[in-house]
């Protein structure tokens, strides 16, 4: 190979880079695995979705936990996500979940706001299975 084709092969190779950085995904996916990224990506959906009043999309069927004041989830960011166990759960002990995540920042409207958030795996992605306030 030439220098001018090396050149534009580092290029290239340079911008993809930078587009999957500057995303966000690489990072939560190098860090959290491909499971925890999703995880990470579905709350932030969750969280964008709420203050419109449209997170009951992400609910599971049997979901009977409360999303509480839309404008809470104002000012949340996705926290750290980790696969939950219902054995060693304190909390939750009875809870059918996969996952869980914690909301990091405070509401920008509320003095009350969630602070976890708890997922199931479903043929579709990921449903909300519970939150706790």
């Amino acid at each position: 190979m030439n220098m001018r084709t090396r050149t534009r092969i580092a290029g290239v190779l340079a911008a993809g880079a930078s587009l999957a950085i500057l995303s966000g995904c690489w990072i939560d996916t190098a860090v959290w695995g491909a499971d925890g990224a999703r995880v990470i990506d579905t709350t932030r959906q969750l969280i964008a979705a709420a203050p419109a009043g449209d997170q009951d999309a992400f609910a599971c069927e049997d979901f009977t936990a409360d999303f509480g004041d839309p404008q809470a989830w104002n000012g949340l960011n996705a926290g750290e996500p980790e696969q939950f166990d219902a054995d060693t759960s304190v909390d939750r002990p009875s809870l059918d979940a996969s996952w869980s995540i914690n909301l990091e920042g405070w509401s920008e409207t509320n003095d009350v706001s969630p602070s976890f958030v708890f997922y199931r795996e479903r043929a579709d992605g990921l449903c909300v299975a519970d939150v706790m306030w």
